[in-house]
Parts: structure tokens; C-alpha cells; sequence
């Protein structure tokens, strides 16, 4: 994960930059839960500015994102996040669902148009579905919705062969535990961005639960 200046005018080989920012980040659906995770090197330039970057946040009791691009910007919308969904529970009296969480993420983003350097995972599990999900979305609040997984990055070319690979319907929590575990460390063994330690989550009917 890159730390990048805010710039309203941002030309093609900036986005492009973005688009590939320097990280790796994958969500996977699981048997009745999802599974998200990333590594933690923090990059400026070709120095590596921290190992123990924190780039998977607990949003609510039932939602997570992950975060890669600019690190002020994608800090600043984690907080809006947490700060929208606690709103949405005092006024309902329940968790807000993941794609609440994924709309206000989109809307920050769509408003912003490229302001905000910052590609995110949201991650969860619906009560009123009953099941887990997983959203995507860029820094132009582009939304994607997958039903099997997830992964944006420098380094999600080969997280994304592994997952392609080894991703079968109805992997338990363990086995969905283990292919992020396998699909991180493939990236991090190529691509020079991604490094040091795991970060991973579930999160079922039962709620946030931190793995590493």
C-alpha cells in the first residue's frame, strides 16, 4: 500500500497506479461466513514505510473492509464508515447490513471522483440474507459484487490464480482459512509490494471474529 498525495486532477498513469497499488487484499465466500484478509507491508516509493500496517478494519459486528491506495484517504474512509454504521444502528436499533456498508463506501468514493486514492474490500455476513458477502469498490466508486471472491492490489494477479485454482462451493471456514493463508503467500513471494505478516477475519451469523 502506497502513501499518495491527494490530486484532483489525476492523469491516466496515476490511475493506473492506483489500480495496481502496491498491496494485496482477498475476500472469499465461504460455507455460511466470509473469509478477508491481507498482508501488512506499507510502501513509499521502493522503501518499505512499515511492516505492521493495519489494512483489515472491523467495521461493525458483522462487517469488515480492507483497504489499498493512499493511507490518509483510505483512513479517513474507514472512519467514515465506522462513524456511518454506529449512526445506522442507534437510528434502527440493529447492525447494518454489509451492503449498507458497501453503498456508503461507494457514495464516498463516487462523490469524490478519483479525490479519494483508495480500491476497498467490504466484507460480510447478512442477517436478513443469511449468508456471507463481498463488495468491491474503486476510487471512482465503481461497485462490484462476487459471489465466490475477491482481490485488488499489486499483488492480486497471484492470489487471484491460486483462488482460481483451489475455490470450491461450500469450503469450510478452516479450508477458506487456509486458501488466504496460500493465496497471500503466493503473492508475497512475487511481488515485491506485498510482504510480512498475515492479517484475516471471519465472520459468520456469530459476528467479527480475528483470526491473525
Amino acid at each position: 500500500m502506497e502513501k499518495i498525495s491527494n490530486n484532483l486532477n489525476v492523469d491516466k498513469e496515476t490511475m493506473q497506479n492506483v489500480i495496481k497499488t502496491s498491496t494485496t487484499t482477498v475476500g472469499i465466500i465461504v460455507k455460511d461466513a466470509v473469509v478477508v484478509g491481507t498482508e501488512s507491508q506499507a510502501t513509499a516509493g521502493y522503501t518499505v514505510a512499515s511492516k505492521t500496517a493495519q489494512k483489515l478494519f472491523q467495521i461493525n459486528d458483522f462487517t469488515c473492509a480492507t483497504i489499498s491506495g493512499g493511507v490518509a484517504d483510505c483512513q479517513y474512509i474507514v472512519n467514515q464508515l465506522k462513524s456511518f454504521s454506529m449512526l445506522k444502528q442507534v437510528e434502527e436499533e440493529k447492525v447494518p447490513e454489509p451492503r449498507y456498508i458497501a453503498n456508503v463506501t461507494r457514495n464516498i468514493l463516487f462523490s469524490g471522483r478519483s479525490y479519494y486514492l483508495a480500491m476497498m474490500i467490504v466484507g460480510g455476513f447478512s442477517l436478513k440474507e443469511n449468508k456471507g458477502e463481498l463488495f468491491g469498490i474503486d476510487l471512482l466508486g465503481t461497485f462490484y459484487e462476487e459471489d465466490k471472491f475477491i482481490s485488488f492490489g499489486s499483488g492480486s494477479p497471484f492470489s487471484l490464480g491460486v483462488l482460481e485454482a483451489d475455490w470450491k462451493v461450500d469450503l469450510t471456514k478452516a479450508q477458506g482459512i487456509d486458501l488466504i493463508k496460500t493465496a497471500i503467500s503466493s503473492s508475497k513471494e512475487r511481488d515485491a509490494a506485498s510482504g510480512h505478516k498475515i492479517q484475516i477475519c471471519t465472520i459468520d451469523k456469530k459476528g467479527f471474529t480475528q483470526i491473525q
